[in-house]
């Protein structure tokens, strides 16, 4: 049996890449080009401590695996995966209690996420709907005038018609639902808007926008002095107030009515007092500049697009969108999220990659049909993660919750405010 060790040390990566085997757990195989390139960075690297910790056994099974989703291999990042859930989801097709995988390296988020996730089906559960979705790319053509750049946007509104023939040819999963051509000066934003299927479809709309631009270049009356294919009017992995009232993905939303005993019997506070709290926050948001009104939408996103395989620079956007709480006339607890960006599917990117599968798996999500249902799961989290963190913030557990879980000490609540 050969030794792969030994072989990345005697040898050259390119001669390495004529040989036809090496040995592995199933006997001789074609040769990995991708474990031998693999070896190579770390031969130059000379860290042999570093590379048993990123480039173990799992890693280099893997190797060929990552070889599109990542450049310059070197390994694989352990993050702990935790369990929030049961959560109870009224969503459009299925009413299903989840139990919800989220990768994270900081201590306490999982157990509020789970605490808030246990309230909402002690509730009886959340409803959850996709209401609207879309993806854009915004390619922007530059003229002499705003004469030639209306001219431009007026030929693109005349033959918009003619775009989705040409979307079809690149793709059979995606379509073009809407055009408009934004003019600003000499230039031509043109917005174009996509639906992706069960793909998240950041390259899916790339492909497209672009065969719709060589078209549009090839018959119209006057040509532009430049063109690029993006010009950040789409709002792509950034938080945009254009998005907030529209979408960008999927706009999802998730409520709950909670009565008032429940709330005092898991959160130790009141449906008031939470809406107090709301009000103050709201205005502290606006005072900072936020876009949108949201607690932490950002920690349950990450912790559940990093399990899944989704792009987690997608976040950026994502955790974008509004929370609101009110208090109902007999005195229970309203509470809804609205999520206008999310950012997620269930086939392709880094969907199909070992350990996104298993945690989509967990879900049940896995695959084509279920890109929706995973956009629900986004929503409800979220909601979970708002209830949870804003009552611990009035019943004063939030600094003592994370003393007790990230450094071991006792939780009293003693020490709390009401």
């Amino acid at each position: 049996m050969i030794d792969l060790r030994c072989k990345e040390q005697m040898m050259d990566a390119r001669k390495a890449r004529n040989l036809n085997v090496v040995s592995n757990n199933h006997g001789e195989t074609p040769f990995d080009r991708a474990a031998l390139d693999t070896a190579r960075r770390w031969k130059r690297l000379n860290l042999d401590s570093a590379r048993a910790d990123l480039y173990h056994q799992r890693a280099r099974d893997n190797a060929a695996r990552y070889r599109k989703n990542i450049e310059s291999y070197i390994g694989t990042v352990d993050v702990p995966v935790g369990l929030a859930g049961p959560l109870r989801i009224k969503g459009r097709h299925r009413t299903k209690d989840y139990q919800v995988p989220l990768a994270t390296t900081e201590a306490a988020l999982v157990a509020s996420y789970n605490r808030g996730s246990q309230l909402i089906t002690a509730a009886g559960g959340c409803n959850a709907r996709v209401v609207d979705q879309a993806v854009s790319r915004t390619p922007m053509f530059a003229f002499e005038s705003v004469i030639d750049a209306e001219r431009f946007a007026n030929f693109i509104a005349e033959h918009s018609a003619e775009f989705n023939s040409v979307v079809a040819k690149i793709t059979s999963h995606g379509q073009l639902v809407s055009t408009r051509a934004v003019v600003e000066g000499n230039h031509v934003y043109l917005d174009l808007r996509f639906k992706t299927g069960d793909a998240s479809g950041q390259n899916m709309v790339t492909f497209a926008a672009d065969a719709i631009c060589k078209i549009i270049l090839g018959r119209a009356p006057i040509q532009p002095a430049h063109w690029f294919l993006e010009a950040n009017f789409s709002g792509d992995k950034k938080a945009t107030s254009k998005t907030l009232g529209s979408v960008r993905g999927k706009r999802v939303c998730s409520d709950i009515c909670i009565p008032c005993e429940l709330v005092r019997e898991t959160l130790h506070t009141t449906p008031e007092h939470m809406v107090d709290y709301w009000y103050a926050g709201a205005l502290g948001g606006v005072m900072s500049g936020t876009t949108g009104i949201q607690g932490h939408f950002a920690n349950g996103l990450t912790a559940l697009y990093l399990a899944c395989g989704q792009d987690v620079a997608c976040v950026a956007e994502s955790a974008t969108g509004m929370t609101r709480l009110e208090t109902t006339a007999e005195g229970d607890l309203y509470a809804s999220v609205t999520l206008p960006n999310i950012m997620v599917g269930t086939v392709g990117g880094g969907t199909g990659l070992p350990s996104a599968k298993a945690c989509l798996d967990i879900l049940g999500l896995s695959g084509p049909g279920n890109s929706s249902a995973l956009a629900e799961v986004c929503a409800a989290i979220v909601l979970a993660g708002e209830l949870s963190i804003i009552g611990a913030f009035c019943s004063g557990d939030f600094a003592l919750a994370h003393r007790s879980l990230s450094r071991g000490e006792p939780m009293s609540r003693s020490e709390h405010h009401d």
